[in-house]
């Protein structure tokens, strides 16, 4: 089994040390370096760009730069998709995105971890668990995304926040870890938070 298949299928794998995989991200790296150096007027150039780097795209998006990530081909972005400046995807897993997704700057979204025990760390060794983002979801400034995070449609992640968790559709979350503090109907979870009203 190829270090590429170890990961695709959550185990554990040799993400520093392995020809292939370190080829793919040199070819990602690469494709990122063009596009954070293109005009912010050659629209076309930037949109190609990121159509053959994600592995599928929708008919309407925009990804300010800079912007970086592992491999590009496990990115899945819906429609009227925005990323503002200085975002990551570490993407060794799927990470997917539904429709009217906003993102603003300096957040990131990483399926990669690593194990507790240090010489498998030092080995190399990494596992990758996949994000999906649902529909209408928008992430304050900047939100870390942790590995195998779903997080449902119509729901507000507020800045600053952590998300290791599950978030489900229809409510506004934040924090440190981001916890669910108002559902859509206005209810609150807690009585005497204030944070989003």
């Amino acid at each position: 089994m190829t270090e590429k298949e170890k990961c695709a299928q959550g185990l554990l794998y040799d993400a520093n040390y392995d020809t292939q995989l370190l080829t793919e991200r040199n070819m990602a790296k690469k494709a990122c370096f063009e596009y954070n150096q293109t005009p912010p007027d050659d629209f076309e150039k930037r949109e190609r760009l990121i159509r053959n780097l994600f592995g599928k795209t929708a008919a309407h998006f925009c990804i300010e730069p800079v912007f970086f990530c592992d491999y590009g081909y496990n990115i899945t972005i819906g429609d009227h998709f925005f990323m503002n400046h200085n975002c990551v995807i570490l993407d060794g897993a799927p990470v997917t995105f539904g429709d009217h997704v906003f993102i603003a700057p300096n957040c990131g979204f990483y399926t990669a971890g690593h194990p507790l025990e240090k010489d498998q760390r030092n080995a190399g060794l990494e596992y990758a668990r996949p994000i999906t983002v649902g529909n209408d979801v928008w992430f304050g400034a900047g939100v870390m995304v942790m590995p195998g995070v779903t997080i449902g449609d119509n729901v507000v992640i507020g800045a600053g926040s952590i998300v290791n968790k599950d978030i489900p559709s229809d409510c506004v979350a934040v924090g440190n870890p981001c916890k669910v503090i108002k559902k859509m109907d206005g209810t609150t979870t807690h009585p005497q938070d204030k944070a989003i009203r």
